[in-house]
């Protein structure tokens, strides 16, 4: 009779306990069914550029000697190698604005009818702001286009040759823009970029003797590296 009444109570502590274990066993998290936490990436509307930039000038003249137009009067103006940085602020993934900013020099000579003749240098600083729109479906290949304006200012003018004087005009002009950026990963990218400013100051030589328009017109040819901030 006692051990009836033993293996009794010892089958039912076994089942109570296992009901117990059971219970506290549901309630712990499943590791198949942890959501895992998700992966956020911080979007910085800030980039800058750095790059290495030929300025081409497409010149051309209207030249007068006291206020007479002289037929086939013409000038040369020299290209030029110069380091070039742009910092660019996104809108939006597509929308962006650039500050171009650089200095690049030039030697002006006399062509056409004015073939030979030294007149004069001059230093331009041209900052130029676009407004442009940056394609995003081509993976780490973002192209891009841009419309600006540009205001050039001419410093360090120096007169050569036989002339006493050579003085260049400020003033604004169109650009135009395209480029593409290859990033190489979330920050560090590579960069090609073409502009064309639209520039025609007025030019005074000899103290007004000689005056007239400028067109100057350059492209400019641009290969850096992008950081994305």
């Amino acid at each position: 009779m006692k051990s009836v009444v033993l293996r009794t109570c010892l089958s039912a502590f076994l089942l109570g306990s296992s009901a117990i274990c059971g219970a506290q066993a549901s309630d712990l998290p499943s590791s198949k069914s942890a959501p895992l936490a998700p992966t956020m990436t911080v979007w910085n509307p800030w980039m800058i550029r750095g790059r290495a930039l030929v300025v081409m000038p497409q010149e051309s003249a209207k030249l007068s000697i006291g206020g007479v137009r002289v037929p086939g009067a013409d000038v040369s103006i020299s290209t030029s190698v110069v380091p070039e940085l742009d910092i660019s602020y996104f809108f939006t993934k597509n929308i962006a604005v650039e500050l171009v900013l650089g200095v690049t020099p030039h030697n002006v000579k006399g062509a056409g009818a004015l073939a030979g003749a030294r007149i004069g240098s001059a230093w331009l600083l041209p900052p130029t702001l676009m407004l442009q729109y940056h394609f995003t479906d081509f993976g780490a290949f973002k192209p891009y286009v841009g419309v600006g304006v540009n205001y050039t200012v001419f410093f360090n003018e120096k007169a050569k040759g036989g002339f006493t004087s050579f003085n260049l005009q400020d003033t604004f002009g169109l650009a135009l823009q395209g480029g593409i950026d290859i990033m190489l990963d979330q920050h560090w990218g590579l960069n090609l970029d073409v502009k064309k400013i639209f520039l025609e100051p007025k030019v005074k030589v000899n103290a007004g003797l000689v005056t007239g328009k400028v067109k100057i017109d350059p492209w400019l040819f641009g290969a850096g590296i992008t950081y994305k901030f």
